[in-house]
């Protein structure tokens, strides 16, 4: 692909005091945080070449279109024929085929590669830095095996296609394919996060076939070849496999309604749908839809969390390159007090935000791993994992919101790309389970699992060592839980509980100065406003980790 001449770099003697593109720069090689997580499970090389990769100007030009040019929706074609074709940009098409290639729609469920969750994040991390919009459809495939394995026939059937490296775009029946995607179907108009008042009807035709009839106020990555609905059962509500094709070939009765006008993520599909006795297996028992839908959710939230500290760490990259090149009043920014103050304030909160998701995407696979403590990291990814989404997809927004301040009236502007991160940061914190939704399913596990939870937090204590505040916001997070009025105190455990885990994640993959700063400005105290935290004696350090080459 021809590169757009302002995706370019400038000529070096360039006299116009502007910093040069972000572009040709290996994402990895200078996020000293994540290599850092990487290097515990031996994935140094092959992170550094995808960060390569991804840091091409080819390839941060491919983000740009595919968000300048948004799928469209064809309801029908010339012939006034029903067909519900979603078109893409080429730009799309090309992103999906690298992350399929690189496995970012299935690496996890290899059941060679014990790290699978930590090296598979790191990519993720790496993607979404890049274009976050298309990492929808590859979050939905990589976790629907998990819900699949309710209909273990179906698991068989479908999981080759989902290991498979080879994307396809086409609309044809997936049996025709070498690779699938996987949608989702959740929510109504009606309402929303309470899925239990979900209307749509499902009836039985013959052993687990059923017909749907129905809408969705939200259907997720519509040009999937499957996805995942509840529908109101005999039973109850019930988790359903719908194609897009019927097993007799024709077209399954999906009617795409209209695609949502999104704030961010514009290079996604997500639409509103009808079902008109639409064709779908049932997924485990009848009245068992919730339960076999949270298995899939647990992995999706992982990937949100993840998936924000990317944005994250995008934005505090752009700002700190303008802040190494642009001179103000006869120096560079960087080297200004009051603007290396902010820089390193955001360094240390990104830097936090990558050790805690990473740490947690490794809990997984040490959970399914054959080694000591399987159990206790199991529990651990059960906990945290709701409370890291809240966290870190909560931060995001007033984070780049900062970063694009730093670089000041450019950072505004559509070409600095801050604007597109800006939009997406939200997202996150909205998908998968709001703020709320997250601080209560914490409760609710607490309730479940008390014995767990006391594990955990001791663990946490002992990660975190003699860190400041570790062991008050322990006594916090406990206090809250046991609460008699919980659930009004829910965001506050939450919000202590992300902050001991993330100090403690630190201690095991920082400095100790980095640390100690975190938990200094986080931990034992609320924090402040960026730059006006006291991250005096690690700034240096944050600079360099944050830049690192």
């Amino acid at each position: 692909m021809d590169t757009p001449q302002h995706d370019r770099a400038l000529p070096p003697d360039d006299p116009s005091n502007q910093p040069p593109p972000f572009a040709d720069l290996n994402l990895a090689a200078l996020d000293a945080p994540l290599m850092a997580a990487v290097a515990r499970d031996g994935a140094t090389d092959e992170i550094l070449a995808f960060g390569r990769d991804w840091g091409a100007s080819e390839q941060l030009a491919l983000g740009r279109l595919a968000n300048e040019n948004p799928p469209e929706l064809h309801s029908h074609d010339g012939n006034g024929r029903r067909c519900d074709i979603v078109e893409f940009h080429p730009a799309y098409h090309a992103l999906m085929a690298q992350s399929v290639c690189a496995g970012l729609h299935s690496s996890s469920w290899d059941r060679s590669d014990r790290r699978g969750q930590a090296t598979r994040a790191a990519r993720l991390y790496l993607v979404s830095q890049v274009e976050a919009g298309h990492v929808c459809p590859l979050t939905m495939t990589h976790a629907a095996p998990a819900s699949l394995a309710a209909a273990p026939h179906l698991l068989r059937d479908f999981l080759p296609r989902i290991r498979s490296r080879t994307y396809d775009g086409r609309f044809l029946p997936f049996w025709e394919k070498a690779g699938v995607t996987l949608g989702m179907g959740m929510t109504e108009r009606q309402g929303g996060t309470d899925v239990r008042s979900n209307t749509t009807r499902a009836e039985r035709t013959q052993g687990d076939e059923y017909e749907i009839t129905g809408a969705k106020w939200f259907f997720s990555a519509p040009m999937s070849d499957a996805f995942l609905v509840l529908a109101q059962a005999p039973g109850g509500l019930t988790a359903f496999f719908m194609p897009r094709f019927r097993p007799d070939g024709t077209v399954n009765g999906l009617r795409l309604v209209r695609l949502k006008r999104k704030l961010g993520n514009r290079s996604n599909a997500s639409s509103e749908v009808e079902f008109e006795r639409a064709f779908a297996w049932r997924l485990g028992e009848e009245g068992r839809g919730i339960p076999a839908i949270l298995e899939m959710v647990q992995l999706t939230r992982l990937d949100c969390a993840v998936s924000s500290a990317g944005l994250m760490r995008m934005a505090l990259s752009r700002a700190l390159h303008h802040a190494r090149h642009r001179t103000v009043f006869q120096r560079k920014l960087l080297d200004q007090p009051a603007m290396a103050m902010v820089l390193a304030d955001l360094a240390l909160e990104a830097e936090g935000a990558t050790a805690l998701t990473l740490r947690l995407a490794r809990s997984y696979d040490l959970a399914n791993g054959a080694g000591e403590g399987r159990q206790e990291e199991a529990a651990r990814a059960r906990v945290l994992t709701p409370v890291v989404k809240f966290a870190v997809c909560k931060a995001a927004p007033a984070f780049v919101a900062e970063a694009m301040e730093a670089i000041g009236g450019n950072g505004y502007v559509e070409d600095s790309g801050l604007p597109r991160l800006y939009r997406e940061a939200p997202v996150n914190a909205i998908w998968e389970g709001s703020g709320n939704v997250m601080a209560l399913d914490l409760v609710r596990v607490a309730q479940r699992e008390p014995d767990a939870l006391e594990t955990m937090l001791a663990d946490l204590l002992r990660d975190a060592g003699a860190l400041p505040g570790a062991a008050a916001a322990a006594e916090i997070v406990s206090t809250c839980l046991r609460s008699g009025d919980r659930e009004a105190h829910a965001r506050r455990a939450a919000d202590r509980l992300a902050a001991l885990a993330t100090a403690a994640a630190l201690a095991e993959s920082a400095p100790a100065a980095v640390a100690e700063a975190y938990a200094a400005t986080r931990l034992a105290r609320p924090a402040a406003v960026y730059g006006a935290n006291a991250v005096d004696s690690a700034r240096n350090l944050l600079l360099e980790r944050a830049f690192a080459a």
